[in-house]
């Protein structure tokens, strides 16, 4: 039985968030192939996320001991350290990911659960043999160049991922989404259908 963990980031609810009715899809497509496995959906706009304190800053990068488990700061970092598979649902605001999602990674990149140290002066993932799907919508076209080089949210999502050490990572993209002539119900609904049968195999 796996374990995953599906993070919501976008402040516009089901029904009108484009990337949700994606990754919503995609999530009851996988419960159906996979009935056994343990799906924890994590809303991030209902979570009341606040930037690090210093007090937060020195929990996260402090030594871990056996109570750290119980630190309400660390939670979010060991709840992403046991999950075995992740669903990322987030679109593309700005060039990049919503804030709200890279202040919840501020949270999870904690020394001693989702990476370390080592002794050289680099850096070991912790979090080996797992796997990622990040879901997103776009607005314009910025899987190809030239708008391909201002895209940095999925380029984030994957280097911080992999600095974690999750290397199979994969990104469904849906793009054109506020140009005049996308049709948009239509290419969603291309977009749920290829979600569905990508979730048999995930």
């Amino acid at each position: 039985m796996s374990k995953v963990l599906y993070i919501k980031a976008n402040a516009k609810p089901e029904g009108i968030s484009r990337t949700f009715k994606l990754s919503d899809s995609f999530i009851e497509a996988y419960k159906s192939s996979y009935p056994n496995d343990e799906v924890i959906t994590l809303d991030l706009y209902k979570e009341n996320i606040k930037p690090l304190t210093e007090d937060d800053i020195s929990a996260i990068y402090s030594p871990k001991t056996d109570q750290s488990r119980n630190h309400p700061v660390l939670r979010y970092a060991y709840e992403f350290a046991e999950a075995d598979k992740y669903v990322i649902a987030a679109p593309l605001w700005n060039l990049s990911i919503p804030g709200i999602l890279k202040l919840y990674f501020d949270y999870v990149t904690a020394t001693g659960i989702t990476f370390n140290y080592t002794s050289g002066g680099g850096v070991a993932g912790l979090l080996e043999n797992k796997k990622a799907i990040h879901i997103v919508t776009r607005g314009g076209e910025y899987s190809e160049p030239p708008m391909s080089e201002y895209e940095m949210g999925d380029k984030y999502l994957r280097v911080l991922l992999g600095f974690y050490g999750v290397n199979d990572i994969s990104t469904f993209a849906v793009e054109n989404m506020d140009r005049s002539d996308t049709n948009v119900e239509a290419v969603l609904e291309k977009g749920v259908k290829e979600l569905q049968e990508k979730a048999k195999d995930f």
